[in-house]
């Protein structure tokens, strides 16, 4: 059988094919992955002042009791989304803080589940917590993105 140089493959037909083409911007990217950052620095932010201002740490130490929780868990879990908020915010250690932060949400998470699905329920869903730690996981996997103080210190990682 005899080859012509139509039968020989070509460079593109040896490349895996893909769906589509990557469509991430590298110019506006690390500034949604900003706005990422201090979204959910923002959020931990006010729900550790939550506890801290509205419940009062011995009212979130019996809330949490209520729901079968350590009681002690409220006073590691407020100065945690206090200063887990800061630092998401300035992007200080954003990788680390942010997988620090994750387990606070899947025990939010778990204590919703019977909840129904639903925010809007009478006690709260778990839509809000589950989405909020997928966040928390794509923070974690994104990094700081544009402003980030270790970057700008030059911290080590």
């Amino acid at each position: 059988m005899k080859l012509t140089i139509r039968d020989m493959p070509t460079a593109a037909a040896s490349r895996p094919r893909r769906l589509a083409k990557p469509t991430i911007d590298l110019d506006t990217a690390p500034y949604a992955i900003t706005l990422l950052r201090v979204s959910l620095g923002l959020l931990f932010l006010a729900h550790g002042l939550l506890k801290v201002m509205v419940f009062t740490l011995p009212g979130t130490a019996q809330f949490f009791a209520s729901l079968g929780l350590p009681a002690g868990m409220a006073y590691v879990v407020a100065p945690m989304e206090l200063i887990g908020g800061l630092m998401l915010m300035a992007g200080l250690y954003t990788r680390w803080v942010a997988l620090a932060l994750f387990p606070i949400l899947l025990v939010a998470t778990y204590t919703h589940l019977p909840n129904g699905w639903l925010f809007a329920h009478e006690n709260g869903g778990w839509e809000f917590p589950a989405f909020f730690a997928v966040a928390t996981v794509v923070q974690f996997l994104l990094g700081d993105g544009a402003y980030g103080l270790t970057q700008r210190l030059r911290l080590p990682r």
